[in-house]
Parts: C-alpha cells; sequence; structure tokens
C-alpha cells in the first residue's frame, strides 16, 4: 500500500479530498488545472465514514441560508421591513424545529451547538432549583459536553451520581430508581451515544424522572434524523441538538426547554430569544438547521433502512474477515450508521493513518489523537479491557455514502489490520493467527 502523493502538502488524504472538492466547487476557472494535476498524482476521491463527526450541509440547507448572508441581512431586533424579514425566518425555523420534536414554538431556544445546550439545561437547571436540592444524576458514557458540566458543577457543591452501563452500554432503568433520592434535581441521559451507537431507553428514563418529579434532559445531538422524537409522550423536560449532525451548518444549534422549567439564563446581555439567550442571533444558521431538521425527519424509515443495509454488510463483512475483532455497543439497539469495532494488538490510531493514507475518513474510540494515552471512557464504561480499547475504529454512514464505499473498506481494512499486526510484537507473542469474533 504505497503512499500517495497530495494535492495539499499539509492536509491527509482524506481532507485534502474534501479540499479538492471544495476548491472545484467554488473556483471553476481553476478546476481543469486541478483535475489535471491530481489525475497525474493518483488522486482518489474520498470515502467519508465518520458522519457523527459531523455532516456536509445538503444543497437544499445552502440554498435556504444564502440569503440569509447578503440581501435578507437585518438585525431580527431592529423594527424596519428587513429586520422583520430575519425576524419571520427565525420564526419560520422554530416552528420547523418544534414540529420535528413534537413540542410548542415557543418551548425552542436557539443555541450555538450541542455544548451550549448542554451546559445551559444541566448549569441552568442546576441554578434555578438549589434551594430544592443539589443532587444531579447522568451516566458513564456522556459526552464530555455532559461529564464535564457536571465535573463543574460538583466544584461548586452539586452532588453528582455517575450511573453505570451493561456491555453494551445501556442505562438499566431500575440503577436510575434506586438513585434518585429527595435532593435530586435533575437527570441527564444521552439518546443515543456518539461513540458506539447504542440507544438508551429514552421513555423510560423519562417516564421514572416524571413519577419522582425530577427535570429530565436528554443530549439528543447524535438521534435526530435517526430516531423519531416526541418529547412529550417521552417525558422529557430538556432536549439538545446541534444542526451540523444532521446535514446543516457548524455553530447553530437548540435547546428544547419545556413550558414550566425552572432554570437560569447561561448568557446574559440583550433580551434576543425571548430574553432566555442573550446575543445577536445567526440567522443564516437559525435558517439552515430548520431547513436540516425538516428534511432530516421527513422519512426517518426510509433513510434508515438505506443506510442500516450497507452498516449491516459492513460489520457482518468486517467480523468475517478480520480475526479477533468484536462489535462494540448493542447489536440492535443503535444508530442506524454506526458501526464501532475493536481489533486486538493494534492501536487505533495507527489505523486512522492508514485508512487517511487510502483516503477513508474515519475516527477511533480511542482519545490519542487528543494527546491523551487513555482509551474511550465509553468503552471502558462497558467493561472493554484498556488494550483492546486502544484498538478501536468508528465507522459511521451517511447519505455520503454508496454500496461500492462498503466494498472498498471491505477490501482495504483486512490488509491495514494484518499490516499493523505484522509489525506488532503482541501479535506475534499471542500467535493468534485465526481467533472467534463477537
Amino acid at each position: 500500500m504505497p503512499a500517495r502523493q497530495t494535492l495539499h502538502p499539509s492536509l491527509g488524504n482524506c481532507q485534502q479530498g474534501l479540499w479538492y472538492k471544495q476548491v472545484e466547487k467554488n473556483n471553476p476557472q481553476i478546476n481543469a488545472h486541478i483535475q489535471v494535476r491530481g489525475n497525474a498524482m493518483g488522486a482518489q476521491r474520498t470515502i467519508y465514514m465518520d458522519h457523527s463527526a459531523t455532516t456536509q450541509v445538503k444543497p437544499e440547507v445552502l440554498e435556504a441560508m444564502i440569503p440569509y448572508f447578503t440581501e435578507h441581512f437585518g438585525n431580527p431586533s431592529s423594527i424596519y421591513r428587513i429586520a422583520r424579514h430575519s425576524k419571520k425566518a427565525i420564526d419560520s425555523a422554530r416552528m420547523q424545529t418544534a414540529k420535528a420534536l413534537g413540542a410548542d414554538p415557543d418551548e425552542i431556544y436557539f443555541t450555538s451547538g450541542g455544548s451550549e445546550s448542554d451546559n445551559w439545561a444541566i448549569k441552568g437547571v442546576a441554578l434555578a432549583n438549589r434551594k430544592r436540592g443539589n443532587h444531579i444524576i447522568t451516566t458513564q458514557v456522556e459526552h464530555h459536553a455532559v461529564l464535564h458540566t457536571c465535573q463543574f458543577l460538583e466544584k461548586e457543591g452539586f452532588e453528582v451520581s455517575y450511573l453505570p452501563v451493561d456491555q453494551y452500554g445501556l442505562v438499566n432503568p431500575v440503577d436510575l430508581e434506586k438513585a434518585i433520592t429527595d435532593k435530586t434535581i435533575l437527570i441527564s441521559v444521552m439518546y443515543a451515544n456518539n461513540e458506539i451507537g447504542t440507544i438508551e431507553p429514552v421513555g423510560e428514563l423519562g417516564t421514572i424522572a416524571r413519577n419522582h418529579k425530577v427535570y429530565f434532559h436528554t443530549d439528543a445531538v447524535q438521534a435526530i434524523g435517526n430516531i423519531p422524537i416526541d418529547v412529550k409522550s417521552q417525558n422529557i423536560d430538556l432536549l439538545s441538538l446541534s444542526a451540523h449532525k444532521f446535514y446543516g451548518p457548524k455553530g447553530a444549534g437548540a435547546l428544547y426547554i419545556r413550558k414550566g422549567v425552572r432554570i437560569e439564563n447561561l448568557i446574559h446581555g440583550g433580551g434576543q430569544e425571548r430574553k432566555r439567550r442573550a446575543g445577536t442571533e445567526n440567522i443564516a444558521g437559525i435558517v439552515g438547521l430548520g431547513k436540516a431538521i425538516e428534511l432530516a425527519t421527513a422519512d426517518i424509515p426510509g433513510h434508515n433502512a438505506k443506510i442500516k443495509s450497507m452498516r449491516d454488510r459492513l460489520i457482518k463483512g468486517v467480523l468475517e474477515k478480520i480475526p479477533n475483532s468484536r462489535l462494540n455497543g448493542h447489536p440492535e439497539k443503535r444508530l442506524p450508521g454506526n458501526f464501532n469495532v475493536s481489533f486486538e494488538f493494534i492501536e487505533g490510531e495507527s489505523m486512522l493513518l492508514w485508512l487517511d493514507d487510502e483516503g477513508v475518513c474515519a475516527s477511533t474510540g480511542s482519545a490519542c489523537t487528543s494527546g491523551s494515552l487513555e482509551p474511550s471512557h465509553v468503552l471502558l464504561a462497558t467493561g472493554l479491557p484498556v488494550e483492546i480499547s486502544h484498538g478501536s475504529l468508528r465507522l459511521t454512514l451517511g447519505d455520503a455514502n454508496r454500496e461500492e464505499d462498503v466494498d472498498f473498506v471491505l477490501d482495504i481494512l483486512p490488509k491495514v489490520v494484518q499490516k499493523l499486526r505484522d509489525m506488532s510484537p503482541l501479535y506475534q507473542k499471542s500467535g493468534k493467527e485465526g481467533g472467534c469474533n463477537v
């Protein structure tokens, strides 16, 4: 597997493939020059299998956004005509978002993304209800936007219980009920895990919280467009979402806050978002979010059927072709595009580098790429040994993928794994030429 030259020397092949597409689209006058150069250098198209990290903006979404960068640029807080046009666009996006969640429009508040929404939900409820109690319940497998927020609140005098999960990453509702005390004011459990794809029993957990008169928040960043959501029937009091996870723009998110929830503001200043979230609105981003969530929730079953079919073929092929590999997460209760797999005797970061050189964009369950030697906290919480957790790979499929992408990965991934194992002293010592897969 010889290394290929790149069109942009500072980028890996996965990144330079995306860079090439952007240059080609935005600079048609130099397209012919780059095309010739790319063909001469053996450039391949990018196979993007990291949809849980982010997604491309759909053409329909971009088309809806563009006028609000130029023609309809008015500040929604002003009273003249172009400002009223901006306000009307935000109101329309609020209605689109509310419809997708089964909420009322005046329960939707726009933010900068999932992290802000999580921070607002947790800190806001904690501060507003401190006199009633100081106990928060969450899980060991949450996104860091939740975990680090809870850790911050612990330093401020709050008590936090981190529920364990089973081998698949599922929370046991019995454990939740046992953890509730007369001081519990908030329960925060993610809807679907960003690493292993496991879908939590949110409706059941929400019912438990409601019966105990405890606010229930769910980080649904990975769930929008993949799972039908009805905040009312599922007893959800607060829900976080982020547009760039469902083919919308980055920097745009929302927080659903059920009417009657006591919550403090996170950002103070002007009177935007009905005096709940200060700061001039990101009009284009909000419009993009509204359009993206409308498209993402229009036909969830039909969309999932296509993505799940490719994912299942990928899972089956990898587990059959590569010995000593195992599926992480629940085999059935998982996001339709998620495939998280661990390979013994190798490091996940090394796999990413080899796959990137082949034009495949993926991610790893290991935190090595962030400069930490610790493996994924999610995989450790499921009971996976440290040494196996380090050899994890996450492939998440979406609208950018085709059947031929699956064929390519099934061809190249076994070669990459074997190449790395051949260089691994642990593999040589183990003597495992083959083995059972899980």
